[in-house]
């Protein structure tokens, strides 16, 4: 376990944001930083927010290991250290620490530090708040998930939806939340839809065991497009799914910008990970220098999104994109 002293001042806030002017501090403020697996470009944008504003900052570095078994041990390590603000790395870490806003065993979360997530996808679903807008409790953040039918419609323009592939974790309540998502959109848009879920291991836990069976099996079911929802496991296991998904000659639409950046994913339509740390860090800001209650700060998304074309997939797969998407799209060619 590590802390690391960030006090650096060398970046740029978010594009199209005004950062605000913030007074001279006297020390670093300490902020308790849970990641799911390992530090990403959301850690950096948040980073360098912060340090493009002047705002010093003491990390005391904790990773859940792509699991909840430390979460409760940070929990208590949280109430020790009692740091200034606590921040999050997705829907599972964020469960873990903050709890259901409805809990019962509210004394096994942390309710009374402000809490800063990013990387959560629906919070409201995974009743994280019952109002983005007013959170109402010790928690706020930043939504990195374009919107369901928008990803749908992006999908659907570059080939036609007839049957969507879904594979998940039914341990996740935030794909649990997408998937129905998919399935109310089902009829008025069209299409139907094919579900699998990843396999258990003994500890309950979703396993990589069959990885590849279960994408052959989506296939076979005449899926024409597999969706990469923003599941926090299917995130660690795109290095088997995508080959899968390639060797059936099934397209894949990416929720998360992993997806397409190191995943394989045809195409994607996301928010970027560095744009979203800096969105999360804007709010932390105003938690820490502001003074600015938290359950006052709304939970948000970026406003802008990015379309990504895997040039090299197409071309594998012989499935280009209309010849006007290329207009806007960001086109990865190598």
């Amino acid at each position: 376990m590590r802390r690391r002293t960030f006090l650096g001042a060398t970046a740029a806030g978010i594009a199209g944001m005004v950062a605000p002017a913030f007074a001279a501090q006297d020390k670093p403020f300490r902020i308790y930083r849970v990641t799911y697996r390992g530090r990403t470009e959301v850690e950096d944008g948040f980073d360098d927010y912060l340090a493009s504003n002047g705002i010093a900052v003491e990390f005391i570095e904790r990773d859940a290991d792509r699991g909840a078994a430390k979460l409760s041990g940070f929990v208590e390590e949280i109430r020790d250290l009692k740091p200034d603000l606590v921040y999050t790395w997705g829907t599972p870490v964020t469960l873990g620490i903050a709890g259901r806003y409805d809990a019962e065993d509210k004394q096994n979360f942390i309710t009374d530090i402000p809490i800063v997530f990013a990387l959560v996808a629906a919070p409201l679903n995974a009743k994280l708040v019952a109002d983005r807008a007013v959170p109402g409790r010790n928690l706020t953040g930043a939504v990195h998930v374009v919107p369901t039918d928008t990803q749908l419609r992006a999908m659907h323009s570059y080939r036609p939806i007839e049957r969507l592939g879904v594979l998940y974790s039914s341990t996740e309540q935030n794909s649990l939340s997408i998937v129905g998502e998919l399935q109310a959109l089902r009829e008025p848009m069209g299409f139907s839809l094919v579900e699998r879920q990843f396999r258990l291991g003994a500890d309950g836990r979703p396993s990589p065991d069959g990885i590849e069976e279960l994408v052959g099996e989506i296939a076979g079911d005449g899926a024409n497009w597999l969706y990469l929802l923003p599941d926090t496991f299917l995130g660690t296991q795109y290095d088997r799914v995508t080959p899968a998904a390639m060797a059936a000659r099934l397209p894949t639409f990416g929720a998360a910008e992993l997806a397409i950046r190191q995943g394989g994913a045809l195409v994607a339509l996301i928010s970027r990970y560095y744009s979203v740390g800096q969105l999360a860090a804007s709010k932390a800001a105003k938690i820490l220098r502001k003074e600015v209650p938290v359950e006052q700060i709304p939970i948000e998304t970026l406003k802008r999104f990015s379309l990504i074309i895997n040039m090299p997939v197409a071309k594998k797969l012989d499935l280009y994109p209309p010849i006007e998407m290329l207009n806007y799209a960001e086109v990865l060619t190598g």
